[in-house]
């Protein structure tokens, strides 16, 4: 199945690729985009012949994050009260859908994910990720912290602390050495080794999967991450009343290199 912007092919039974297709925008996350991947994987919760998803990118990346050039709150899949934190609101609504969902879902990282992407991969339940791939969230350095705030949770305080403070980028070892991805594999054994494990995941039962995906979520929010995350989205609409961040949306280049050089 393929349309102008998801294609859904299957990788092996019970196992479905769902692939971001905008190569052509490095797989920019527009609202469109976002909402037909949440109706496809809606979708396979409700299909018997699959147990198992991969998220991938079409082209030379997973995804270069939410595609500014868009109007982003054009009909957003999940809808938020207008005022500061709306778009905040909507954003984690939407990344914890996935999460909600019964079949396991994976992300499958190539080339580089930035920003909104990196929120797309941690939504997902499983990341596997290639050693040359870069990840990073580089607004964090001129306009605001992260829509969806997972790092803390998901990478406790020390490298949650490193990565805001920095908005460094991190290569494929990196990023699953610090947890934010389960492993890293060299580029061309990335589509084997992650089908790999897709297929062992396959191998149990639907019924019993959902069980045990709830299970390891319930635990983590009865932890406080998920209402962690949720405590992020006013501090992301109070970024935008700082001076600095003004100053970056009047004069973007000019921002951004004063922050290069201090």
């Amino acid at each position: 199945m393929s349309d102008d912007l998801i294609t859904v092919e299957e990788a092996a039974p019970f196992v479905r690729y769902v692939t971001l297709n905008r190569p052509e925008k490095r797989n920019a996350i527009s609202t469109p985009l976002r909402a037909r991947l949440f109706e496809v994987l809606r979708e396979h919760d409700h299909d018997d012949d699959v147990r198992v998803s991969i998220i991938r990118g079409a082209g030379v990346c997973f995804s270069s994050g939410y595609d500014l050039g868009s109007d982003l709150m054009a009909d957003p899949p999940y809808p938020s009260a207008p005022g500061d934190g709306q778009w905040a609101r909507q954003a984690t609504d939407g990344w914890f859908s996935i999460w909600d969902l019964a079949k396991p879902v994976i992300a499958q990282v190539h080339g580089y994910a930035m920003a909104g992407a990196t929120e797309l991969a941690a939504a997902c339940d499983l990341v596997y990720v290639a050693d040359d791939a870069k990840v990073s969230y580089p607004v964090v350095r001129v306009a605001s912290p992260p829509d969806w705030q997972y790092h803390e949770p998901l990478l406790g305080l020390r490298h949650a602390m490193e990565v805001m403070l920095t908005g460094d980028a991190m290569d494929g070892i990196e990023a699953a050495r610090i947890g934010w991805a389960n492993r890293s594999y060299p580029a061309d054994d990335l589509d084997a080794e992650v089908l790999a494990v897709a297929e062992r995941v396959a191998g149990v039962a639907t019924d019993l999967s959902q069980i045990l995906k709830r299970m390891v979520h319930r635990q983590f929010d009865v932890q406080g991450g998920r209402a962690a995350m949720r405590a992020g989205q006013e501090f992301q609409a109070l970024a935008g009343h700082q001076e600095s961040v003004q100053a970056f949306r009047e004069n973007p280049l000019a921002a951004i290199k004063k922050t290069v050089a201090e």
